[in-house]
Formats: C-alpha cells, sequence, structure tokens
C-alpha cells in the first residue's frame, strides 16, 4: 500500500511492518499506540524505524492513518490498554492473616 509520510512516499506492506519490528523493544506508550504482533508500540517509535526518518520529521496522525489503512489496531491517548480484573479487596483481618501465613506443620 502506497502512503505518505512527511511529505515523502512509502510503499509498505503489513507484512513488512511485523518484519521491521521483529526484534524491537516497545517504549512507553505516552500517547497515541499500535498493536503489532502481540505488542503495543507508540505510533512514533513505529514510524521512526519503518521510515528510518526523524520523529520530529512527521506527526503521530500520518503513521496512525498509515497503518489503520494496513489493518493494524490503533488506540489514541485516552484510550487504556485492557487490564486484568482487580482482585478483591482483604479486609484488613484477612490482610493481616494472609502477613502472618500459614502455620508450619
Amino acid at each position: 500500500m502506497r502512503c505518505v509520510i512527511a511529505r515523502f512516499p512509502f510503499e509498505f506492506t503489513k507484512q513488512e511492518v511485523v518484519d521491521s519490528m521483529k526484534g524491537i523493544k516497545p517504549e512507553a506508550i505516552t500517547g497515541e499506540s499500535v498493536l503489532i504482533g502481540r505488542r503495543h508500540y507508540p505510533v512514533k517509535q513505529v514510524g521512526e524505524v519503518i521510515t528510518r526518518q526523524d520523529r520530529r520529521d512527521f506527526t503521530s496522525g500520518e503513521v496512525t492513518r498509515a497503518m489503520s489503512r494496513l489493518g493494524f489496531t490503533c488506540r489514541n491517548g485516552e484510550e487504556s490498554a485492557p487490564v486484568a480484573p482487580a482482585a478483591p479487596a482483604l479486609t484488613p483481618l484477612q490482610a493481616a492473616s494472609a502477613l502472618l501465613g500459614t502455620p508450619a506443620s
């Protein structure tokens, strides 16, 4: 698929993006993110890797549009990643018992 990022035309396929991001450790996500494989990456990090340009040269919106058109799941900064259900809160008695542990046999 052809897309324009920072006024430069690029030709990407979904598999090329997956291959480019293989072995890249995701940075901390503070804004928009894209799901590639089983990992969430900041869109600016993905843009930098696939275009080989400095992050200041393009916007996150340009990369998000390109990744969406390729079929990747993108999240904006307000959406949070899915979280596991919280464990039920312990009463003070249960918390004290858990700290003491079980009796030794």
